[in-house]
């Protein structure tokens, strides 16, 4: 028979759907049984609109079989079938829905979900086989139909012998080269696998046979240890689940099976922290099955790991991982969006960025956030548990996009308190705080038992106030992001601006910096440019000295910064404070400036070597240090 051209642009045309707008091979299984499945509603929906009798809905089903020797995969369903005239408008001509078409000329019944939009998705076999071949018979019709094609170069149309309606879709697979595996899609475990993967939730059974191994009971006159006899058989299984969970009501579904889908699909060990199932109808309707994890994945916290919601449209997956439908902070939910209402792209591969996307994703993370809330307040152990796991995550979502999001994250926070020396929230501290006081005080520090070695713990605690302890590098990013909470502004116990002294302890303590102003120069003389200055001061307790910063870099921002591959390094604005009521001060305003100069350096020195050591910063000369308390003893 003479081959015909296809009505399409050209060669190129098809080239494009073939090479670029797929971009993995193995999508074409999910296409092929999408449009299977569709062939099969098409007739169901023709059998409801016409009272059609004879017909059973538990006998559709559509089969793929493989064959290694032939190298062929063959996908056949016993749905609508396509007559001569149908053949070759919708595989004759690139672009043309036959599905799309149905949709718009009938109108939808409840459960019927028609899943083709565009048209293409039967060529994407082009990207596997070196030819295909379809074999179809309408229903009613008598006369079946052979539609053949090698690719672009045409295809021939013409009668052949069907005995059942339906269509049977024939792939001869490409030979393998160096780039691509083609052998791999005649292995039954990996076609399974695709199924499970893209298409385990189509409405109808998707079967394939395998070989089944039986051992033959022994006969009477057997003996004991003689090896039972093996035969192989070939069964037809079922692959793929057919009812999604999500699509059931939730009332239906029990704790266990809930945690049983989420161990299997997410390869997880533990069961969920918390479940999330909602059905949602409306501008945009869809389902939405997330699980918030108890324990971070070995990769969470590195460049690897890739967050996102898998994406399915009519129960068929569009994308593994659709990162648009998750803020960064609650990356670490898993989990799956179902929706039919979502703009997809040619090839189903991608969304296009469209208003529902963004609906969906604005009420999942509402949801996510109403979980976390709830779970706070009905379970405090457990989300403890969840906050030593993911945390860190949510205090970098108050940092990131400029504190964008801090309004929505604060309440979440955790914090070892030194009041409790328990986790508490930022609201709780706030609500017992003191009348007079305005400020929520805060200490930074790689652990909690070295920030209650801090000289100015003592004196914040021995006024009665509460201190929340910072452990993690982006803990006071975080706090200067939002500045305040409940219109109470956060203040570092380590910063210059700390001041709890009475009006009449403040003079006192200028009095005392102005009449040693010469001695405290020559202090901050002998010590450089590392410091800004060196003062006396009353919010010592029993310490010597401390450090204490100007501005808005800390002592452990700066080690956090520095810890960053930079060329620059960055440096805090350090002020070395004497704790005026300590013997160490009197020392010094004894001593003589002009005569005892260099016995002050030395002092001088070592009292900043030790403010560093306190403050858990290194010393750039530690031999020097050696030598001076050598010296001074």
């Amino acid at each position: 028979m003479r081959k015909k051209q296809f009505k399409a642009e050209s060669k190129k045309l098809l080239d494009m759907m073939i090479h670029s707008i797929y971009t993995h091979k193995e999508i074409f299984l999910r296409e092929l049984i999408s449009n299977a499945s569709d062939a099969i509603d098409k007739l169901y929906y023709k059998q409801l609109a016409e009272n059609i009798t004879g017909l059973n809905r538990d006998d559709y089903c559509i089969r793929v079989a493989t064959d290694k020797e032939a190298r062929t995969i063959t996908i056949s369903d016993n749905g609508i079938g396509m007559t001569q005239e149908e053949l070759e408008s919708n595989l004759g001509t690139i672009a043309k829905s036959g599905s799309l078409d149905f949709k718009q000329n009938n109108e939808a019944k409840e459960d019927i979900d028609i899943i083709g939009q565009f048209g293409v998705g039967f060529y994407s076999a082009f990207m596997v086989s070196e030819r295909v071949m379809v074999k179809t018979l309408a229903y009613s019709s008598t006369e079946g139909f052979c539609w053949e094609s090698e690719g672009a170069d045409g295809y021939t149309v013409e009668p052949c012998e069907k005995l059942e309606h339906g269509t049977e879709i024939t792939l001869y697979l490409k030979e393998n080269t160096e780039d691509e595996d083609y052998d791999q899609f005649l292995e039954n475990y990996r076609i399974k696998s695709l199924i499970k993967k893209y298409s385990d939730y189509i409405t109808y059974p998707i079967k394939m046979e395998e070989q089944v191994r039986k051992e033959l009971p022994k006969a009477d006159d057997a003996h004991a240890s003689a090896e039972p006899e093996v035969i192989y058989e070939t069964e037809e299984h079922t692959i793929n689940s057919m009812v999604p969970i999500w699509k059931k009501n939730k009332k239906d579904i029990t704790k266990e099976e809930y945690n049983q889908y989420y161990q299997e699909k997410f390869f997880d060990f533990n069961e969920p922290a918390r479940v999330i199932h909602t059905n949602i109808e409306g501008v945009v309707s869809y389902d939405a099955l997330l699980f918030v994890p108890k324990k971070a994945s070995y990769d969470y916290y590195t460049t690897e790991y890739q967050k996102g919601l898998a994406l399915y449209s009519n129960g068929v997956m569009i994308m593994e991982k659709c990162a648009d439908l998750l803020p960064d902070y609650f990356s670490f939910v898993r989990g799956l969006v179902d929706s039919a209402d979502l703009s997809l792209n040619i090839s189903r591969e991608m969304l296009q960025h469209d208003r529902q996307l963004k609906m969906i994703a604005k009420n999942i993370e509402r949801n996510v956030k109403n979980e976390l809330v709830k779970m706070l307040a009905d379970d405090r152990e457990g989300y403890k548990e969840f906050f030593r796991q993911f945390g860190l995550q949510l205090k970098y979502g108050i940092y990131s996009d400029y504190g964008l999001h801090k309004e929505n994250l604060q309440d979440l926070l955790l914090y070892r308190s030194s009041a409790e020396e328990d986790m508490v929230t930022l609201k709780e501290y706030v609500g017992r705080m003191k009348e007079d006081q305005d400020k929520i005080f805060y200490a930074c520090g790689e652990t909690v038992d070295k920030i209650d070695m801090l000289p100015q713990t003592d004196m914040v605690k021995e006024k009665g106030y509460e201190i929340l302890y910072m452990t993690d590098n982006v803990d006071e990013f975080a706090i200067q992001m939002l500045r305040e909470y409940d219109g109470k502004t956060f203040v570092n116990i380590c910063a210059e601006d700390l001041d709890l002294s009475s009006e009449e302890e403040k003079e006192a303590l200028s009095k005392q910096n102005q009449e040693a102003a010469g001695l405290l120069t020559l202090l901050k003389d002998a010590i450089g440019d590392e410091i800004s200055g060196v003062r006396f001061t009353n919010r010592l307790k029993n310490h010597p000295v401390c450090l204490t910063t100007e501005g808005a870099l800390s002592i452990e921002m700066e080690k956090t910064l520095n810890a960053m591959p930079m060329e620059e390094k960055v440096k805090a604005e350090l002020v070395l404070e004497i704790n005026m009521n300590h013997r160490i001060a009197q020392r010094l305003m004894d001593m003589d400036v002009e005569e005892e100069k260099e016995k002050l350096d030395k002092y001088a020195k070592l009292l900043y070597a030790q403010a560093r050591l306190i403050a858990g910063l290194s010393v750039d000369n530690p031999t020097e240090l050696s030598n001076l308390i050598c010296e001074l003893m």
